[in-house]
């Protein structure tokens, strides 16, 4: 898709080598959760460097979320740090590791950003839209996590 690569192109010279990962996931959260439609909220999580067995949230845009604080062991993100993959569920409703944060959130996609084989942090997107994650999204959101990935 001709916007995600735009996207990638830009994030790709943010991201460039010396760059502060923080100001990378702010900047890339407010333009994803901006262009495009159906991302109603996108944020990082970063591994607590007191207690490595929690997420805090990071930067990130869109609705307020209760969840700004989360253990490793629950819910769609402590699913994907425990198998250090990318999950997307494309109807929470039917998943009973989702934590509900917003009712109106219908899919969710979660990257582990690694580093050195940990997790370090991870790409949580929202969407009020079913079926939000084909295979296309999945690797657009995953190119964007390993952007930010470097940086740290």
């Amino acid at each position: 898709m001709k916007r995600h690569q735009e996207l990638l192109d830009e994030f790709e010279r943010i991201a460039s080598p010396g760059s502060r990962v923080e100001e990378v996931m702010r900047h890339i959260s407010e333009r994803l959760h901006t262009k495009l439609t159906r991302y109603n909220w996108v944020g990082f999580y970063l591994v607590d460097p007191a207690d490595p067995s929690y997420l805090l949230l990071g930067p990130h845009s869109g609705f307020v979320t209760p969840h700004t604080r989360i253990a490793l062991n629950q819910g769609l993100c402590g699913t994907a740090a425990s198998l250090k993959k990318t999950v997307a569920v494309n109807d929470v409703s039917k998943d009973p590791r989702y934590l509900m944060g917003v009712e109106q959130t219908k899919s969710e996609i979660i990257v582990p950003i690694m580093v050195r084989g940990i997790v370090a942090a991870e790409f949580d997107i929202n969407s009020f839209f079913k079926d939000t994650w084909d295979a296309e999204e999945i690797t657009f959101v995953e190119r964007c996590a390993a952007l930010v990935a470097r940086c740290m």
